[in-house]
């Protein structure tokens, strides 16, 4: 499965099983999309590759932690890697081809904007559940 940012100067593969996605409902997550939510997926290190355009990333961190990278043509938020550097977030609407992926997971639902009307689809979670129950969710099958 493939990706690529609006401009498409950054472009990348997915190999192997790809997980199933969550939505994070947080104020951060809709500040850095300008949404309602930041759909993506977390996949291993070892399935993700760049095919084109990684020096085309920028970041941006919050004196909190919070980081973002994004192609610095478009704006388009683009794959990072996590803190430990095992997975890489990939921002769901960057997938040319998403098919035979659910959504899994809304996280952070106290935290979605008053207008937000979340989904019945998926495990509502009032805030981020544990990384190993939220990993074991997001690769179930179907």
């Amino acid at each position: 499965m493939r990706g690529k940012c609006l401009c498409g100067a950054v472009n990348f593969e997915l190999k192997g099983a790809i997980p199933n996605l969550y939505q994070c409902h947080c104020s951060l997550c809709r500040r850095a999309t300008g949404s309602s939510a930041n759909a993506a997926l977390r996949i291993e290190a070892g399935q993700f590759a760049w095919i084109d355009g990684a020096d085309q990333i920028t970041e941006f961190e919050t004196d909190g932690g919070y980081k973002s990278h994004f192609c610095r043509r478009c704006g388009s938020p683009v794959p990072n890697p996590t803190a430990g550097g095992s997975l890489y977030w990939v921002p769901a609407g960057l997938l040319e081809d998403g098919g035979g992926i659910r959504l899994a997971a809304h996280l952070y639902v106290d935290s979605r904007a008053g207008w937000d009307e979340i989904a019945a689809a998926g495990e509502h979670y009032a805030e981020m559940p544990d990384a190993e129950a939220l990993d074991g969710l997001l690769r179930r099958a179907g």
